[in-house]
Parts: C-alpha cells; structure tokens; sequence
C-alpha cells in the first residue's frame, strides 16, 4: 500500500487561517510595514537601525503579519498597519486594467491570502481592496485553467511560474483531471475496487453468525 509521510492541508479561506497548513505558517511571516503609535518599553533591541533602549512612538518599521494582527486592536491604538504596495491604488489600478498582465508569484506569492488578511485592519480602502482581488481572481481564472487543459504531458514550469500559490493550486487540481480524463479515455483507468470499510464489515458479518 502507498503511504504519504505528509498529507497537504489546504490553506484558509478568505479572512480565516489554517494553522496547520503549511501555506497559511508562511503566509503569517510575511513583514508589513507598520507605525508604532505608542512607546515600546525596552524592545529598541528589535528595531536594528535604532540605538535607543525604548521603540519610540512614530516609529516606522516591519513586523510579520502573526504579531501585527496581534498587536492591531481598534479601541487602543497600538500600531496602525500600511497597506503594502502591491494593495494601493497605484497597482490596483494595473489590476483592474488587465490582471493577466501582472506576474503575482514575484509580487506575492500570496497575493490573494494576504490581500483578504489586510481586511482585518481598519482602512477606508478596504471595499476597493476586495473588489480587486474579486475581480482579478476572475479576470486571471479562466486563462489559469485554459492553460492546465492544454498542457498534456508538457512542462508546465514557464506557466505556473507567474502564478500565485492559490493559483498553482488550482492549475494542478486542472491538470489532474485532465490526466485522469486521458487515462480514462484510454482505458488505463484503475478498476473500482470496494472500500477496505466496506470489507472490513463483511467479514465482521461472517464472523458474528453462530455457526
């Protein structure tokens, strides 16, 4: 029998995360600029262009997505987060122009899933910002998909490499089933065989009648 050392667990959804996914674990470790809007007690240690024992209020620097949404609260301002580049109207503006344009592995590679954790701050861009990543996933789909149905038994590198990683996901599952399409029409299917639940309960039947 195949056995898997590790079986991939799918990212979160939208604003939602899946701790044990692999994707989300580094996702929560990209850096967003942030700006410190109180003092930070003898934490000068982690601002590296600093020599100051404190982090003073107004200071400017990055921290990972984990500790700043642990840090963001409404009421108490701590820190106020910055959109990253690639969510301000600038890029938004490419976006919405033409999304097939834009290689979003170099400007991600998690263009989507950070896109829809930046909805957590408090920002007035925030319906623009959704509404971009709605309609550049759509815009970007179709050709995403048309690609992995075309690219039978070739190398796909060139193709997914300008992809997000929500993307490539959705490019393998495209290509999986292309591949099991062909070996179908072939005949090369694999033969439907009972589940081992379902032989288990067989023989648990035969062997609980009294003889």
């Amino acid at each position: 029998m195949d056995t898997q050392s590790y079986l991939p667990v799918q990212p979160g959804v939208g604003m939602e995360e899946n701790f044990l996914s692999l994707d989300d674990i580094l996702l929560s470790h990209d850096r967003l600029p942030i700006r410190t809007e109180c003092t930070f007690p003898r934490l000068g240690f982690l601002e590296k262009s600093s020599d100051t024992q404190d982090i003073a209020e107004g200071t400017k620097m990055e921290l990972p997505l984990w500790l700043s949404k642990g840090l963001y609260e409404r009421k108490r301002r701590v820190v106020s987060v910055e959109l990253p580049k690639v969510y301000r109207q600038g890029w938004r503006t490419v976006f919405n122009a033409d999304p097939n344009v834009v290689d979003l592995h170099k400007m991600g590679p998690y263009y989507y899933s950070l896109g829809s954790q930046m909805l957590h701050f408090d920002s007035p861009e925030n319906p623009d910002i959704a509404q971009t990543l709605l309609q550049t996933f759509i815009g970007r789909f179709r050709r995403t998909m048309d690609s992995s149905q075309n690219a039978y038994n070739e190398d796909t590198s060139a193709l997914v490499e300008r992809l997000d990683c929500l993307e490539k996901g959705l490019f393998r599952s495209g290509q999986s089933g292309l591949n099991g399409f062909q070996s179908w029409e072939k005949g090369q299917a694999t033969q439907l065989t009972a589940s081992s639940l379902v032989l288990n309960y067989r023989k648990r039947k035969i062997t609980d009648v009294p003889p």
